[in-house]
C-alpha cells in the first residue's frame, strides 16, 4: 500500500447522505439522520452533506433538518448537496438559509444547484429553462444572503412607508462565502468560478465521459483559473468508495457497485422510493465505485488526481443503507482510509 502524501493538498473529509426512509417511518429515518451525524462528529468528520429529493423516500428540507441536527452536535459543517434553487423562492430561501445559519453557529455549507426538471407545473411555474431560471434565482437570493436592497416600496397603499428600502433577514455575515454550487462539466464549474462561489463536484458529470476523474481535474484547474470575487476558491469532490472490513461487507459493497453501474443514481433505493426514468445513453456518466481492501481503496484515491486537488473530499454513502451500515462505513473510513490519504480527524 502507498503511504505517500506529502503531495496532497491540505484537505477536510466528509460525508454524503440522502437521509433515506421507508413508508411509514420518516419518522424513524430523521431520527437516524440525526443520530449519523452525532455519531459522525464524534469520529471526527469536519462535514456531512445531505441531499434535497421532493416527492421522494429522501429528506426534502434541508435547512429543517440542519437546524434540528444543530440541537444535538457542536462542531461539525451543515452541508446541502444540493437544494435545487430552480424551485425556491429566492427571498424566502434567503430568510431560511440565514435563519439556519445563525440557529447552527454559521456552520451552515449552502450546497445549491440546478436541480431535477419536470415539477415546474406542480411549483407553479410556467415553462422554462431550468438552467437560466436558476442562475436568475440564484442572482437575487445571493444578494438577499448580503443584505443588499432587493426593492422600494413605492406603492402608497403598502402597509409601510412609501420609500422604504427592503432586505431580507435575518442576515448571517459569514454566510456569503459558503455558498457552493454544484457542477457538472467543465463549463459549469467555468461559471461557478466567475462567479466567485464555491464548486461541489458530485458522483455525476454530463454526457459520456472516457476518463472520469480526468475530467474532473480539467474542471478543477479551470474552475481555479477564473475564479473571482472576495473568496478564496474552494472545491468539493464526492466519491463513493467502501473500504470492507469483512467478506460479508465485500460482498455488499460488490452488490452495490454493480447496481450502480446497471442503474447509475437509480441505484441502492429505499423500498418505497419513486423509480427513475430512463435517462438515455450518453446523458450523464457516474464516477465507480471504489470498494474492496482498504489498501485497495487507499491507492485509488492517491491515483485520482481530482481527489488530490480537492480541498474537501466527500464520501458519499449508498442510499438504501441504514443506521448501522453507515456507522460501520464511517468507523472503516476513518481507521483504514482518511489518516493513509493525508486526513487527521477533528478534535471534538
Amino acid at each position: 500500500m502507498s503511504t505517500e502524501t506529502s503531495a496532497r493538498r491540505p484537505f477536510t473529509l466528509g460525508f454524503h447522505t440522502r437521509i433515506p426512509f421507508t413508508p411509514g417511518r420518516q419518522a424513524e429515518g430523521l431520527r437516524e439522520g440525526i443520530e449519523l451525524f452525532r455519531i459522525a462528529e464524534q469520529l471526527g468528520f469536519d462535514s456531512g452533506w445531505v441531499y434535497q429529493r421532493h416527492f421522494d423516500n429522501y429528506l426534502a428540507s434541508p435547512l429543517v433538518f440542519h437546524a434540528a441536527v444543530a440541537q444535538h452536535t457542536e462542531r461539525i459543517g451543515l452541508g446541502t448537496a444540493i437544494i435545487g434553487i430552480r424551485y425556491e423562492d429566492p427571498v424566502l430561501l434567503a430568510e431560511a438559509a440565514g435563519t439556519a445559519d445563525l440557529l447552527t453557529g454559521g456552520r451552515l455549507q449552502l450546497g445549491l444547484g440546478t436541480g431535477q426538471g419536470g415539477y415546474g407545473r406542480l411549483f407553479g411555474q410556467q415553462p422554462n429553462d431550468g438552467r437560466e431560471q436558476s442562475q436568475a434565482r440564484l442572482a437575487t437570493f445571493l444578494r438577499g444572503i448580503r443584505g443588499e436592497v432587493l426593492d422600494t416600496i413605492d406603492d402608497v397603499d403598502a402597509p409601510i412607508a412609501f420609500g422604504t428600502e427592503l432586505t431580507a433577514g435575518p442576515v448571517s455575515p459569514g454566510l456569503p462565502e459558503r455558498v457552493w454550487f454544484g457542477g457538472g462539466s467543465v463549463e459549469s464549474a467555468e461559471r461557478v468560478g466567475r462567479q466567485g462561489l464555491r464548486l461541489l463536484l458530485s458522483t455525476i458529470l454530463t454526457g459520456t465521459i472516457d476518463d472520469y476523474n480526468a475530467e474532473q481535474l480539467r474542471a478543477i484547474e479551470v474552475y481555479r483559473r477564473v475564479h473571482t470575487g472576495p473568496f478564496e476558491p474552494q472545491v468539493s469532490v464526492s466519491r463513493s468508495f467502501l473500504p470492507a472490513a469483512s467478506a460479508e461487507q465485500a460482498r455488499a459493497y460488490a452488490a452495490y457497485d454493480e447496481e450502480r453501474r446497471t442503474l447509475g443514481p437509480g441505484a441502492a433505493r429505499p423500498a418505497g422510493a419513486l423509480t427513475p426514468a430512463s435517462s438515455g445513453a450518453g446523458r450523464f456518466s457516474v464516477s465507480p465505485v471504489i470498494h474492496g481492501d482498504p489498501s485497495f481503496v487507499v491507492d485509488t484515491l492517491l491515483a485520482d488526481q481530482a481527489v488530490q486537488q480537492a480541498d474537501n473530499l466527500i464520501a458519499f454513502l449508498p442510499p438504501s443503507f441504514g443506521l448501522a451500515e453507515n456507522i460501520a462505513l464511517l468507523e472503516a473510513i476513518v481507521e483504514k482510509v482518511g489518516p493513509q490519504i493525508g486526513w487527521a480527524p477533528a478534535k471534538n
